[in-house]
């Protein structure tokens, strides 16, 4: 299997492990492709137009548009946990982009890559195929929102669940936007693609207890949610999955 290639983009790190050059540079492409029309950070972009005013969302590229309305999905699936409105009213597709990136990525992985083994990690958003080595699956750590440098659990990320992701406070401090008030200050999902792992997170943080009940009654997820008075909150799957620290009070969804 190839080394480990990583690179700057969206605001993170992005790691590469199972990828050729050339399909590492491909991989780059994607991500700068998704940066370009979508980043809010850079005036240059398609969604800082549709933001200042000068270029209506009605006439942005499809791709541009289709992507909202998979936001707007989102946010009718999720009952509203998920937005793609900032407070301001201002666009922000944040939410869904990076796994959009993450997902075209793995597709460039699936075509170059001659054994099927690889893993796309960025900004704490994992997919993975095949295995890390011969009958070992990848493994993803889940880190203790109030202690960073402890690690409570481990994923094993086998078919068909091949995506995690983890959102929260810890490290960027209160970047999601809520509608309640805050609940639970981490939430990683363990899920069969990796844009319902992504939003999922970023809505179970957004939301409280009744929207960790409904979402994880409505998706074939695994979820496992630390909450701000330091109650671990887990589906059977991710019990199975993960084990947290001895001590920790834990809940069932």
């Amino acid at each position: 299997m190839s080394g480990v290639t990583t690179f700057e983009t969206m605001g993170t790190v992005v790691s590469l492990r199972g990828a050729t050059p050339g399909a590492a540079s491909e991989v780059r492409a994607v991500f700068a492709g998704y940066d370009h029309r979508y980043s809010l950070y850079d005036p240059s972009s398609v969604l800082s137009s549709v933001a200042d005013g000068s270029v209506r969302l009605a006439d942005t590229p499809s791709e541009v548009r289709d992507v909202y309305a998979l936001a707007l999905d989102w946010r009718e699936r999720t009952g509203g946990a998920f937005t793609p409105h900032r407070p301001d009213g201002v666009i922000d597709l944040s939410g869904v982009v990076k796994a959009l990136a993450i997902r075209d990525a793995g597709a460039v992985l699936d075509a170059a890559s001659s054994s099927g083994d690889w893993m796309v990690s960025a900004g704490g958003d994992v997919l993975v195929r095949g295995h890390h080595r011969a009958d070992d699956p990848w493994s993803v750590g889940v880190v203790d929102p109030a202690h960073r440098d402890t690690v409570v659990g481990v994923v094993r990320l086998e078919a068909p669940r091949r995506a995690v992701a983890t959102s929260g406070t810890a490290e960027r401090g209160e970047h999601i936007w809520r509608r309640a008030t805050p609940t639970f200050v981490q939430a990683t999902v363990i899920a069969d693609d990796i844009v319902t792992a992504d939003v999922l997170a970023t809505a179970v943080v957004a939301g409280d207890e009744d929207d960790l009940r409904r979402l994880t009654s409505d998706a074939d997820v695994d979820v496992l949610a630390f909450a701000a008075d330091g109650t671990v909150w887990a589906t059977p799957g991710a019990r199975s999955a993960v084990r947290t620290e001895d001590g920790a009070t834990s809940a069932a969804t």
